[in-house]
């Protein structure tokens, strides 16, 4: 089949996601020659390690390069939200995004967008090309754009995501596993690459994420027994973007590469559980009677936590037992960010950044924003669970999320900010500039 892209006249850019890959072990992995393809491409522009979104998950940090635009504006705030004005949690899905994704963007100056494995993007919408979306995704069949593509996805056994029950403690079907995610990611590129017109092309890879929470050891101890193959997966990771970035320089108008990461990655040592910390200072009491423990909270409580680190004060104004007059939440903050900040474990700090909502969001969601942010030292895995009985216990996964230490890598330098420090949101400013939209 002639490739239709060839047609389409202006500029392109292509974009390879790795979910979770922090800047120091791509670093590494590219001076020790496990990634020679990413290395060159690398070599030939920029590689820079940036900050990303608060909280520092994928729903919110993937959100936020869709759009160009801080949870404040495109009011996506955790893998889980607060339904208004009450306690209850929710999964907010793309149909909860508030504000134009780049895709759009691109629509309205009749450019195409091809985007696979987007986190973020279920049930996929329509946009001006086709979406295949990331996790969370429950139905191959609502998680396609357009349909005619659910058939070609279907016939190449396609895959959204592993299991995490089924791979968990058996390291060997994990690496299994992921290796089928790759050829899926592949395989979806080549047949997309071939019938679309574009003008953007965006590939995410989420299986590093996956090895990483149940596998960090391995890539931490040389001498672990999956160290090798940890190694070998990056490799295959490698030969991914080799093979997306040759067919891409093929193209015309084809000089606008990125790849980058939606936070960084590290080692976890212990679990952290701000809602027992809470109830242990008396600003949580909870009933026990409710069917969801947060729906429990009683009158007297005057903060709680989502997940995975969002503290929430109880405001009269936003709750429907709200205990704290807005008169009066400047003063809790003030008390929680002092809780907090004291909070040692085995004569060490744990939590290392305090953010004030009002100095992290801005737009119109910004109502639905919590209070603080609690950023933690490495190797303090930040929980929301509600029924923990101890402020910090054992780790249940290998790596956790970092804020920092995430990584951009750009073919045009030129578009790159004059400055020492990089945010998630610059990456895709900087890539609709390179497509003349921005």
């Amino acid at each position: 089949m002639a490739r239709k892209w060839f047609q389409q006249a202006g500029r392109k850019a292509c974009v390879v996601g790795l979910d979770g890959v922090p800047y120091s072990m791509l670093h590494r992995l590219m001076r020790a020659g496990a990634m020679p393809h990413t290395a060159k491409i690398a070599a030939s522009g920029r590689f820079e390690t940036m900050d990303v979104s608060l909280p520092e998950i994928s729903s919110v940090s993937w959100t936020t390069f869709m759009t160009a635009r801080n949870p404040g504006q495109h009011g996506i705030f955790g893998f889980t939200d607060l339904h208004p004005g009450s306690y209850k949690t929710r999964f907010p899905s793309f149909r909860d995004v508030r504000c134009p994704t780049i895709f759009e963007c691109l629509g309205e100056a009749k450019m195409r967008s091809v985007v696979i494995n987007q986190p973020a993007t279920y049930p996929a919408r329509p946009i001006h090309g086709s979406l295949v979306s990331g996790f969370v995704a429950i139905h191959l069949d609502k998680a396609v754009f357009p349909a005619r593509h659910i058939k070609t996805a279907r016939q190449m056994g396609y895959r959204i995501d592993l299991d995490a029950g089924e791979v968990r403690d058996d390291p060997d079907l994990l690496f299994t596993r992921l290796g089928e995610l790759l050829q899926s990611r592949r395989r979806m590129f080549d047949a997309l690459e071939q019938e679309e017109s574009w003008n953007l092309m965006e590939v995410i890879v989420t299986g590093t994420d996956r090895l990483h929470h149940f596998l960090f050891d391995a890539w931490q101890d040389p001498d672990h027994p999956y160290h090798q193959r940890f190694l070998d997966y990056y490799h295959d990771v490698d030969a991914l973007i080799g093979h997306i970035h040759t067919r891409f320089a093929s193209t015309q108008n084809a000089n606008n590469f990125f790849v980058l990461s939606d936070h960084g990655f590290c080692q976890a040592r212990h679990e952290v559980y701000p809602n027992a910390i809470l109830a242990r200072e008396h600003f949580l009491e909870l009933s026990g009677a409710a069917p969801d423990p947060l729906e429990g909270i009683s009158e007297s409580s005057r903060a709680f936590a989502l997940d995975p680190a969002r503290i929430y004060v109880n405001r009269r104004t936003r709750f429907p037992r709200g205990s704290v007059p807005e008169g009066s939440v400047a003063n809790v903050k003030k008390d929680l960010t002092a809780l907090f900040g004291a909070l040692e474990h085995d004569g060490h700090p744990v939590v290392r950044h305090i953010f004030d909502g009002d100095d992290v969001y801005d737009g119109p969601e910004k109502h639905n924003a919590p209070d603080l942010l609690l950023v933690p030292y490495n190797g303090y895995d930040m929980k929301g669970r509600v029924t923990a009985d101890h402020p910090i216990g054992p780790r249940r996964l290998q790596g956790m999320h970092t804020w920092d230490d995430a990584f951009f890598i750009t073919t045009r330098p030129d578009l790159v900010p004059a400055r020492d420090s990089f945010h998630l949101i610059d990456v895709p400013r900087m890539l609709l500039e390179s497509l003349d939209v921005y």
